[in-house]
């Protein structure tokens, strides 16, 4: 018997499972489709593998230290990759802004194209987005889940600091309040969509994401970011991690008020010490917990964003017509799509277009003649009940090409190789709507109603997930995933020691 079962083998899982194993504890790890990695993963079509996730690794620290506790590192399994420029985003009317792999090199090429006035905004907003980023990540990322009592006891001159954060204004407020050339606006409110959330109402404590990506940097991983994976699975066989794919699980066992293993479909019952889930939580509370203990756990209120995305298999660009890494084509009317998708249920109607080339981002190889180009527009998760029309999306994906034909990105001729619906993401990923990123964190009291790594209502099961503290994204999954680990091993103290 194993002492930990991890239900599901996203970066959170794998994550959770090297944390454990390297402290000597026997691990399984159940995984309901045939590969791992859950939405950081691949697809290969013609020959040639392709990422189907995300693009950008930030904070790569955060891996780091799980591969550490294993005794190798981030830099001994993969190589990161720098680009550039790092992003190029693009307006409706075809005006251009480069931003480059540091921040320095960011603000005099802001300087050169928006004029110096705009780099000094955007330097004075840089600089508060670090303070913010300093002031709150122990708070709200690298500790505990937070309550108001956590708060509390930090002290009265930490309080004193709360307001600092600027957690009562909304990103766009706090933006626009520093930041005026109308640009820089928009570049800087997208960073809300790394949590799958709305501008327009996320607290602008948010806005330290602009810091973690633009000031910290962000980086490709040479071969796909599916290396990453491929690392963590690695190094958790090298473990002894027993890895299951092809596993769903359909129910979790409960006896005495304890979760002691899981039931799979077929029917076969696996017992355990402890219970790590890195399934949606909605899918844990819906589907997998009995009904008397579904109270110990909640469905998120109100679901961040979900997309509609695709590979297009694109010519080749080379030279001075290479694509960027990355590249943002944004509407005339920025706010309008979180108005579609928030206030309005519906996928934009003037939709966002985000584009990464693999070749030049993670240095895969593609077709003899064309390259893997991965493209994701923003869309609101799937309705409660039913589906959203297929025609619905596919008037979305529509729009999204001929965006990208309109800026030269993509030829007539290039052809959609493989794409994915919020409906297919709802399929794969169940509970979860096609949300991408569990909750949204449209409130100021989004932080403290996340559920906490170790259920409290339930001994035994622990959380680890995009869904879970501290939230979605590839670093803080793999957060979530240690810092469930680190609540199992406070638990299983005794057994820890006596396998060391």
């Amino acid at each position: 018997m194993p002492d930990v079962i991890v239900i599901g083998s996203g970066l959170g899982g794998l994550s959770a499972a090297v944390s454990l194993a390297a402290k000597g504890l026997g691990v399984t790890v159940v995984e309901a489709a045939p590969n791992f990695g859950g939405k950081a993963n691949i697809v290969t079509l013609d020959g040639v593998e392709c990422d189907t996730g995300p693009s950008v690794l930030t904070l790569p620290d955060t891996l780091d230290a799980v591969l550490r506790e294993a005794g190798t590192s981030l830099a001994a399994e993969v190589t990161l990759l720098t680009h550039t420029p790092a992003f190029r985003y693009v307006t409706a009317k075809g005006d251009v802004l480069e931003l480059m792999p540091t921040l320095p090199e960011t603000l005099a090429n802001v300087s050169k194209t928006l004029g110096e006035a705009a780099a000094r905004e955007l330097a004075t907003f840089m600089a508060d987005a670090a303070e913010v980023w300093e002031l709150s990540k122990i708070a709200f990322v690298y500790g505990e889940a937070p309550s108001v009592r956590s708060l509390w006891e930090l002290g009265p001159a930490k309080m004193a600091g709360f307001g600092r954060v600027d957690p009562f204004r909304s990103m766009w407020a706090a933006i626009c309040n520093k930041v005026k050339h109308p640009l820089l606006r928009v570049i800087l409110a997208r960073y809300a969509t790394y949590n799958g959330s709305d501008p327009r109402s996320a607290p602008a404590t948010l806005n330290c994401i602009a810091h973690v990506e633009i000031g910290l940097g962000g980086y490709g991983v040479r071969g796909g970011v599916y290396e990453l994976v491929r690392a963590l699975v690695r190094v958790a066989e090298r473990q002894g991690v027993r890895l299951r794919a092809s596993s769903p699980v359909e129910s979790l066992t409960v006896e005495r008020g304890r979760a002691v293993g899981v039931t799979l479909r077929g029917g076969e019952a696996l017992r355990a010490s402890a219970i790590v889930c890195n399934a949606d939580v909605a899918h844990l509370h819906e589907h997998l917990l009995p009904k008397a203990q579904r109270r110990v756990v909640a469905a998120p209120e109100t679901p961040s964003m979900s997309g509609w995305t695709g590979l297009v298999r694109a010519r080749r660009r080379v030279g001075q017509d290479a694509r960027a890494a990355h590249t943002v084509l944004f509407p005339e009317d920025y706010l309008e799509e979180f108005a579609d998708i928030f206030d309005r249920d519906r996928p934009p109607q003037a939709p966002t277009v985000y584009c990464c080339a693999q070749e030049p981002c993670h240095q895969r190889r593609g077709w003899a003649d064309h390259e893997p180009v991965f493209i994701m527009t923003n869309a609101p998760p799937e309705p409660r009940v039913g589906a959203r029309p297929a025609e619905v999306t596919n008037a979305l994906r529509e729009r999204a090409l001929g965006r990208l034909r309109e800026a030269g990105l993509i030829d007539q001729d290039d052809a959609v190789v493989w794409e994915r619906a919020p409906s297919g993401l709802a399929a794969a990923y169940p509970g979860s709507r096609g949300a991408l990123y569990g909750a949204s964190s449209n409130s100021l009291f989004a932080a403290f109603k996340r559920p906490a790594n170790r259920v409290s209502g339930l001994p035994g099961l622990y959380l680890a997930s995009g869904s879970a503290h501290p939230g979605g994204g590839m670093p803080l999954c793999v957060l979530s995933g240690r810092m469930a680990a680190r609540h199992v091993l406070a638990d299983l103290g005794e057994k820890t020691q006596a396998a060391k």
